[in-house]
């Protein structure tokens, strides 16, 4: 009765992912909630697996997909822009994001409240092919959703984020195509909005180039 009660508990919390929002929108105009993110990165990975070129434990990768996020139940959704260049956010949120898995933890309990907090370490520290699969998905996911909003509501960093898939797909051939496919549609829709994606493109190779030089 105990651990049935853990389990209305956590069904509980994960209502608080259909009402946190990220920073997209749908193509018909409404901000997208952290479930919806995930759910459909969990329907790219059951399509795609079957085309990797590696064998995927595929209920590793989905549960890898599914916990990932909950974390922001209770430390929220963070945009990935602003972590990009800022290191004390970026560490506030990491900070806040492992509080908020030992809480689930130790919500859920026994050897299923420590298979959630592994999974989660394991998708953040990207060293098996699976969480590395599971990170790539993510992030082409939140680039399809860009695509499929009106222009509008995309922020001018956004616009150079188009460019950096490649960091997330380069160890995978399968994955570098699917990347290829929505940075071109993503491409696209920034020539039609006017705007000058050679720039884009040297831009975003010139903030690679000082990250190379300064590492």
């Amino acid at each position: 009765m105990q651990q049935l009660k853990a389990v209305l508990e956590l069904i509980r919390l994960g209502e608080k992912l259909k009402m946190e929002l990220r920073h997209s929108w749908l193509s018909n105009g409404r901000q997208e909630s952290v479930a919806e993110h995930t759910w459909r990165v969990s329907l790219m990975a059951m399509a795609i697996e079957s085309s990797l070129p590696l064998k995927v434990n595929s209920e590793k990768l989905l549960k890898m997909i599914i916990i990932h996020d909950l974390v922001e139940a209770y430390a929220t959704d963070i945009p990935a822009f602003e972590t990009m260049n800022n290191s004390e956010v970026k560490e506030l949120k990491m900070k806040n994001e492992i509080a908020a898995i030992e809480r689930i933890r130790d919500l859920v309990g026994g050897e299923t409240g420590q298979l959630f907090y592994n999974y989660w370490f394991e998708f953040e520290q990207k060293n098996t092919y699976e969480a590395k699969v599971a990170n790539a998905l993510d992030k082409l996911e939140a680039q399809i959703q860009h695509n499929e909003a009106d222009i509008d509501t995309w922020l001018p960093i956004e616009h150079e984020m188009t460019y950096m898939l490649g960091k997330h797909t380069d160890f995978d051939p399968v994955l570098t195509e699917l990347k290829d496919l929505i940075e071109a549609e993503g491409e696209q829709k920034l020539k039609e909005f006017g705007l000058d994606t050679e720039a884009l493109k040297s831009k975003k190779l010139r903030h690679d180039n000082i990250k190379i030089n300064i590492h």
